[in-house]
């Protein structure tokens, strides 16, 4: 298990929860591709227009890697429903400490199933 990949992708959700956009395109490659259920994009400028828009706060929850593929359940809150918060997961790509692609699916089973992921590359209950 490479902890510097789990430790970039828990800076990542630090970064886009607390709004340091600089410190979120760092963390990322420059063709960074960035994916959800409305769609996905491919590079910094995307990724900063989606960061600067999205309104979301995604708390890191169960983890699971395999070969710089993690898998991150996360409790979901937007900011136009602050009472509200839902439980979504994220795929991510992470090579030579930096975030070349994340995907938001609508469930952990979903992401898991994207990314070959089972049970048993489970790392974490943060």
């Amino acid at each position: 298990m490479s902890t510097s990949e789990i430790a970039t992708v828990l800076a990542w959700h630090d970064a886009l929860n607390s709004g340091d956009i600089d410190t979120l395109l760092s963390l990322s490659s420059d063709d960074v591709e960035v994916g959800g259920p409305k769609g996905a994009s491919q590079g910094l400028t995307a990724l900063r227009e989606w960061a600067s828009t999205v309104n979301i706060t995604l708390i890191p929850k169960r983890m699971y890697y395999y070969d710089g593929v993690i898998v991150v359940e996360q409790q979901a809150t937007w900011a136009t429903a602050p009472e509200e918060t839902s439980i979504v997961a994220s795929a991510f790509r992470v090579v030579h400490d930096q975030v070349i692609s994340t995907f938001r699916h609508e469930t952990l089973d979903s992401a898991l199933k994207a990314t070959d992921l089972t049970e048993k590359d489970r790392v974490s209950d943060t």
